[in-house]
């Protein structure tokens, strides 16, 4: 079998068993979504729709209810894989690092992606926002999404093995992840036509996001789960 062959095969067995894992443990149900779902709750309260405040702010609110979502899935799904020794499992398994890596943003892009597919719902109820631009509003999501992925699954790995990873993680994360923040948050303002100007630059600007977090992901999990 070709290295890459054996990538790809490595990346889809971990992708698989990252998403069992979910399923058994239920992190995403029963505790990120209600998380997340209350976050947009505080926002509405917080904010006064009847002067548009809400409206306007609807695509940072979003996406910040997204990036803290996906800290708290990474804390849990990586912590439940410290106490386990499924990292330690992991490394000795013979699996390629670079496929390892795959598997895990391949799954943790998934759950995301459903996570952002009911939280749009949310949107649309709470903050009575019509959806337009659907192709890039979809495109923004997933590659604002890859990124995240890309980011949340070294960093997740590297604050595993720490005892305060519940306050490292997101002081080590949010930062690398504002960039693209800013990027899907602009996007997204003009999907819902909040913005003349054209939104696919801010796409491929996330694009290149998440390739640079992609590439140097697949080479920086190496040495990560080499001292797990």
């Amino acid at each position: 079998m070709s290295q890459s062959g054996g990538v790809l095969s490595d990346a889809l067995l971990v992708a698989r068993k990252d998403l069992l894992l979910e399923r058994r443990a239920k992190i995403g149900i029963g505790q990120v979504l209600p998380f997340a779902i209350l976050v947009l709750l505080l926002f509405a309260f917080a904010l006064d729709p009847d002067r548009g405040i809400l409206k306007l702010a609807t695509p940072g609110l979003f996406w910040v209810t997204v990036l803290f979502s996906a800290v708290l899935t990474l804390q849990r799904s990586f912590a439940l894989e410290a106490e386990d020794g499924i990292l330690e499992a992991l490394r000795l398994s013979g699996m390629s690092p670079a496929g390892i890596y795959l598997g895990k943003v391949t799954a943790l892009t998934i759950e995301l992606l459903l996570l952002e597919a009911v939280l749009v719902l949310g949107v649309a109820v709470l903050y009575d926002t019509k959806f337009l631009g659907i192709p890039l509003l979809f495109a923004i999501a997933l590659l604002a999404t890859l990124g995240i992925a890309g980011a949340g699954a070294v960093y997740g790995a590297l604050a595993a093995r720490l005892r305060s990873r519940e306050t490292l993680l997101p002081l080590l994360l949010l930062p690398l992840l504002a960039p693209v923040l800013i990027a899907a948050t602009r996007g997204c303002e003009v999907s819902l036509e909040r913005e003349a100007m054209s939104g696919w630059p801010w796409a491929a600007l996330l694009g290149i996001f998440a390739l640079v977090y992609l590439t140097l992901g697949s080479f920086l999990f190496r040495p990560l789960l080499e001292d797990a």
